[in-house]
Parts: C-alpha cells; structure tokens; sequence
C-alpha cells in the first residue's frame, strides 16, 4: 500500500518548483524589460538613425525633399537651394559640436520637422549663411541657440516653435538666443514661440528687418535690438522675461502693438527699455505689472504714444532723456507713476495719470492745472539707495509734497486729461484688477464670518 504523505510530498514538492519557475520568469521579464531592452533600444536607435546627409548630396537644385517619418542624423551641410519638408515625426538629431543644419546657398527652404541640437558649445539648431531662406514650421529643442543667421538678406523665418532642453539649472550666459541676427538685413520674424533661452530674439547691425507676433517667455530679454534701423518691432507678446523688449542704439524704428506683462522678477526688470534710441515712434503697447513699464534713458527725439502702462512699480522712468514727445498715454495703478531724472525739454500732453487730482473747467476733458513729475524721491535715492526703504513713507510723501525747489524745470503735463480712454487691453487689466479686489473682499468677508463663529460657539460653550 502506497503512502498518501509521500503522494501528498510529491504534490507539493512540484507546486513550490513551478512556484519558483513563476517567480523567476516574472523576474526575467522585469529585468528584460527595464534593463537590457532598454540598452537595446538605444543601441537600436543609434544604428536606426538614417544619415541626411547623402539624401541632400543627391538632390539637384530646385529639388523638393519630402522626408519620411523616422529620425535623422546631423549635422548637415546645405550647398544648393533645395526645399526640404516633413512632419514633426521627423526628428534630426545632433550630438556633434557644430550646428545641426548650416545653410551656405541662397533660396534653401525648410518646413515641418524637429530638430534635436544636442550640442551645448556656441553652435545653433540652424545656422544660416545664405540669402532669401524660408524656415518654417520647425519645432527646435535646443541646448545651444535655435538660429544664427549671418551676413544674409531677405530671410523669413515663421511660426516656429524654440525650446531650450538644457539643464534647468543653466544661467543665461550659458544659453543661446532663439533668434540671432547679425549683419542681416530685409528679415521678416513672425508667429514664432520661444521660450527659455538666453535672448529671445536678437538684433544687431540689421536694418529693414520685421519682428511681428512673436511670443517670448522665461528669457533674459524677450527682444534685444542693437544698431539696427528703419526695423519695426509690432504686435509681440512677453511675459516672465527680465525684460520684454531692450532697445538700444536704435533710430528710425517703429515699437508698436506690443504687451509685455509681468517682468518683475529681476531689479533690473523692465517692459521697454529705450537706451540711446532716437527718432522713433513707441504707440499702443500695453507694460502691465513690471517693475518699470517703460524706461527712457538718453533717447531723444521720440514719439511716445497712446501706451498704457499700467500696475508697474514705476510707470515711466526718464534719465538723461530729452526732447521727446509723450501724448495720450494712460497711467493707471501704478505705484509710482513716473520718475525724471535730468530730461529737460520733453513735451507732455494730453496724458492720463489716474493719481492726479486735475480741475476742469470748461469740461473739455482736458485739466486746467499741469501735472508735474516730483523728482524729488528719484533724486535722493540717487544719491543713497538706502533711502528706499522709506518708500511711500508719510515721512517721504510728506517731505515730497514740500519739495518744490527748480519746480519751473521739472518735467510737467500742462494738459493732462481728466478721464481715460478704455481700450480692449486696458478695458481687460481693469477687468482683472477688477475681479481682484472682488475676490479679496469675498475672502475678508468670509473670515469675518468664520471669526464671528467661533467666537460665537465660544461662548454658547460657556
């Protein structure tokens, strides 16, 4: 008679072997899965790049390239006016110390695809070298700059996306700029996003160039202009940047349409900065919670109008600035509405300055007393930067409204404006400004209530 324990043994004994089987091959399967797949992978991945470069040898002028969905291997070199299209399914990929794509014949379109620039020396995504160029459409992540365009004309580039990838920790002297310009003239810049690199987008030594409808956010300077003239700088939107826009060494130029919104992060931060800018017109942008909203230093001969500038620290700063002309511009909210520092002879007219206290009498709309910028505050903190600390003070406001000393010389408003025209950008702010303060309200009304309550329970416990 067989023993039913050895039976009962054996029964187990197998249980527990495909128990540990079970186990084991779970256990392979993990380690295949996040270990030695993943290596083959990226091997796989390296040897599946396709090389770019021999499919642009092959091509014959005039040709259009259409890339299939894959991934690329850079860097290139483009010598003849070639198109070349694709999707962002196609990636060109970089890891070498030179630009992905460098552009060396006139008439060279690219469209539609990414590009991966992995090389963080002073090498660019694209760099252009030829004329009459259209770059279009492109999604650019870069750990360098997105384009470098040198010593070309007539170029185009639209509705780009740039990225920077690098490290997060990288300040902006390690970064390149999203857009650079250099010696390069008749550009047209439009509909592009760039967002955290060093300077958006870039100008220096070009005239004749456009930058329209461009959105820039988290970089040093959403559009930094140097020596450039007869340009125009319209209807482009910053916000987080140190500065939205630094124009400097600028004549003959045009700064209109733009809004650029909360740079405030830096002591330096500014929506505008006009820095040696002369015989330009600066219209209809709207600089809303910045630390200055538009900072005017040694330019002369401007115009400066129908800008609202609104919920700054300073509304406008004038330093060294002179014969400009400042019309129909709104101040609204602002904690400081206006500095002057040395700029004599600018002309001020019709100006809306919300914490101005005017008196009209023959109801024109128009103020019969001036406005006058008090330099008082501005001139002692010139002299000692300590004395900020007393900002606002009653002490301060209290010594300002004393001060009265070259009153005759102080930059005056002899018509501002008793009430402000609302436009859609300004109708807005006041709008959030607005929903703001309701929102404060609901929140003391409710903690009032809640205080009420527990007291109340308080003392029906007792």
């Amino acid at each position: 008679m067989r023993n039913p324990w050895v039976k009962l043994g054996t029964f187990d004994c197998c249980r527990k072997s495909r128990v540990r089987g079970l186990i084991f091959l779970i256990g392979m399967m993990i380690f295949l899965l996040f270990f030695p797949h993943g290596e083959a992978m990226a091997g796989s991945g390296e040897r599946d790049l396709i090389p770019l470069q021999p499919i642009i040898d092959r091509s014959a002028p005039g040709d259009i390239i259409h890339l299939a969905s894959g991934r690329y291997s850079g860097p290139v070199t483009i010598d003849k006016n070639i198109t070349i299209q694709g999707d962002p399914t196609v990636i060109v990929v970089n890891e070498k110390t030179t630009s992905t794509i460098t552009i060396q014949s006139d008439g060279v379109k690219l469209s539609g695809f990414t590009i991966e620039h992995n090389a963080n020396e002073q090498t660019a995504a694209i760099q252009v070298e030829g004329e009459k160029s259209e770059i279009t459409d492109l999604h650019i992540q870069t750990q360098g700059y997105g384009m470098i365009i040198r010593n070309s004309i007539h170029a185009t580039i639209q509705r780009n996306h740039i990225t920077w990838v690098g490290s997060d920790s990288a300040t902006s002297s390690q970064k390149g700029n999203g857009i650079d310009l250099y010696n390069s003239h008749d550009s047209y810049i439009e509909d592009n996003e760039i967002t955290g690199m060093r300077d958006g987008i870039y100008l220096e030594n070009s005239r004749k160039s456009t930058v329209q409808n461009n959105r820039l956010s988290h970089t040093r300077y959403g559009i930094h202009c140097m020596y450039i003239d007869g340009s125009s700088v319209m209807d482009n939107t910053g916000e987080h940047n140190m500065t939205g826009a630094m124009i400097m060494g600028v004549k003959n130029t045009v700064i209109s349409g733009n809004s650029f919104r909360k740079q405030s992060t830096n002591v330096h931060s500014q929506g505008i900065l006009l820095y040696d800018v002369h015989q330009s017109s600066v219209h209809n942008n709207v600089v809303e919670g910045n630390r200055v909203g538009m900072n005017i230093a040694e330019s002369s001969g401007n115009e400066i109008r129908g800008n609202a500038v609104l919920r700054n620290f300073i509304g406008i700063q004038l330093v060294l600035a002179e014969a400009n002309e400042f019309t129909r511009n709104r101040m609204v909210s602002n904690v400081i509405e206006a500095s002057a520092l040395d700029s004599p002879n600018n002309l001020l007219m019709e100006n809306y300055w919300d914490s101005f206290q005017g008196l009209d009498l023959n109801q024109d709309g128009i103020s019969e007393i001036s406005y006058a910028i008090n330099p008082f505050y501005e001139q002692l903190v010139s002299r000692n930067s300590a004395y900020q600390l007393f900002f606002q003070s009653p002490g301060m406001v209290f010594l300002s409204d004393l001060f009265t000393e070259g009153r005759e010389q102080w930059t005056t408003d002899n018509s501002p404006r008793m009430s402000v025209d609302t436009g859609s950008d300004l109708n807005m702010s006041m709008e959030r400004a607005a929903c703001s303060n309701v929102v404060w309200i609901l929140g003391l009304i409710l903690l009032g209530m809640a205080t009420f309550i527990i007291i109340y329970m308080g003392v029906l416990r007792k």
